[in-house]
């Protein structure tokens, strides 16, 4: 017997609630097996890949690519079973009964212990992979059918909160439904509750075009086969829109709809930037020190290290040595790497530096950070380093990567800028930002000498950071930076 199941969108943690479809990695008719990955979603923080917690045959894609769906919301229709190939949407009715029959999940896919979909300890069910079980109580939903409509109660059963199991036929009728003297006859269309919607067929990438054009996909002819919407039709349908919307009652000409303006919806990493940066400008009194410096040596360093046997097979670059520093520094000023307990009414000094990285990625900025930097050695650190920029870029950072930070540094020099006044990430106490390095006219000894110079910027929360311990905390990374054979001293 072959069942249909929805994949329903899980919690991938980090109290978040809606995600939004990037990518499908399979289509309508494609076999899949358990775990085996089948979208790519973009929540609040990063790119998470969902795998199947069962495997079968593709059945439906219930949400195109672009939408944003909240965590429950079904996604994908999977058919699973033996001989799920021979059901057919045309079955017959099924006769009433007395009771209604409630379909239970197919154990023709045993899922181990541990994988999506399987148990966890305590009766709880694992949902995501990384992100711990979650426990809770779902409801069935009432199944679709041509038969009489059927009673609304609806039936709690321990089933897992991320999919539910629906049998393609129609269901049975309870005695509960049917007049007590009436006879039992099927109804006919117009007998029904209500209409049954019926989904226009369309590619998600053509969806995703009527979504971006503000078209109703549902009212446009369809001229592909089989009655499928193609891109064609869409942008017709939309062509047309826009010529009637220009048309006359008046007589003055209104210019196209859109034709003046964009507007992008506030989604994903970004809307979780705007919400955080305004948390925080608002919340911690930010106080931003500058210092200008000559590197000079700081880059005669960098270019050594790329000559070492030890670093020639990782990038080395400034970014690296400013890492170093900060990690150093922090130990004589361990308030910048700090947090403001304000439930508490504490400040908590770190003894770790979970060290930041801001990244601009095609979707947002982000800022994961490496855990235990100021323990690592500098090839360890360069190491760290560079898997975290390249996983940022590649748009894969998880969650857990960007979660107890400490302090973070941002470059944004790699733009030609030479400073600005960084705004701190929430939760953390100071945030350096680093200018481009440039060649500079710089007075050394008596005479004026071509010489690197860059300038760095520290914004502190002054709560927590008072001047003289953010001037000497900026102080000691500059004079680093200004002779790196200075880090012996610390």
């Amino acid at each position: 017997m072959s069942v249909n199941q929805e994949f329903k969108l899980p919690d991938v943690g980090e109290g978040l609630t809606e995600a939004e479809i990037v990518s499908w990695k399979v289509k309508p008719g494609d076999a899949v097996k358990v775990n085996e990955i089948v979208v790519e979603i973009e929540t609040a923080k990063s790119l998470v890949e969902l795998p199947c917690p069962f495997g079968g045959t593709v059945a439906e894609l219930l949400v195109p690519e672009g939408e944003t769906v909240a965590v429950g919301t079904p996604i994908i229709s999977v058919t699973t079973g033996a001989g799920a190939a021979e059901v057919s949407a045309d079955s017959a009715p099924a006769a009433p009964a007395a009771e209604p029959e409630i379909e239970t999940p197919s154990d023709d896919e045993p899922v181990e212990p541990g994988l999506i979909g399987g148990p966890a300890p305590g009766g709880r069910t694992s949902v995501l992979v990384g992100y711990g079980p979650r426990t809770t109580e779902a409801k069935r939903r009432p199944r679709k059918g041509s038969a009489a409509t059927v009673s609304s109660a609806t039936v709690q059963q321990d089933v897992h909160s991320a999919f539910s199991t629906a049998k393609e036929q129609a269901p049975e009728v309870p005695a509960e439904a049917a007049e007590p003297a009436a006879p039992v006859v099927p109804a006919t269309p117009a007998a029904k509750a209500g209409p049954t919607p019926i989904r226009t067929l369309a590619k998600p990438p053509v969806r995703k075009l009527a979504k971006d054009l503000g078209v109703d996909i549902n009212a446009v002819t369809p001229s592909g086969p089989g009655g499928v919407v193609t891109r064609s039709d869409v942008e017709t349908f939309a062509d047309g829109a826009a010529t009637t919307a220009a048309a006359p009652p008046a007589a003055r000409t209104m210019p196209a709809a859109g034709a003046e303006e964009t507007r992008i919806p506030v989604k994903g990493v970004r809307k979780m930037t705007a919400q955080a940066m305004v948390s925080s400008a608002f919340t911690a009194p930010h106080v931003t020190e500058w210092v200008t410096i000559d590197v000079t040596r700081t880059m005669r360093f960098v270019k050594r290290l790329r000559d070492q046997r030890e670093f020639r097979d990782v990038k080395v670059s400034p970014l690296l040595v400013i890492a170093k520093a900060v990690c150093l520094a922090v130990r004589r000023t361990p308030e910048v790497n700090a947090t403001w307990d304000d439930a508490a009414n504490e400040i908590v000094l770190k003894h770790y530096v979970n060290l930041g990285i801001a990244a601009a990625t095609p979707r947002g900025l982000v800022v994961p950070n490496v855990k235990g930097a100021d323990r690592m050695n500098l090839r360890e650190l360069a190491d760290a380093l560079g898997e975290l920029v390249t996983t940022a870029r590649d748009g894969k950072t998880q969650p857990a990567q960007m979660s107890g930070g400490t302090f973070t540094i941002t470059n944004v020099g790699v733009f030609g800028v030479d400073a600005g006044t960084p705004i701190l990430n929430p939760g953390e106490t100071g945030i350096l930002a680093v200018g481009a390095i440039r060649k500079q006219p710089w007075v050394v000894g008596s005479r004026i000498r071509p010489r690197d110079v860059t300038t760095l910027a520290l914004s502190f929360d002054h709560r927590v950071v008072d001047g003289e311990q953010g001037s000497r905390f900026l102080a000691d990374v500059a004079a680093l930076l200004e002779d790196p054979a200075a880090a012996l001293l610390y």
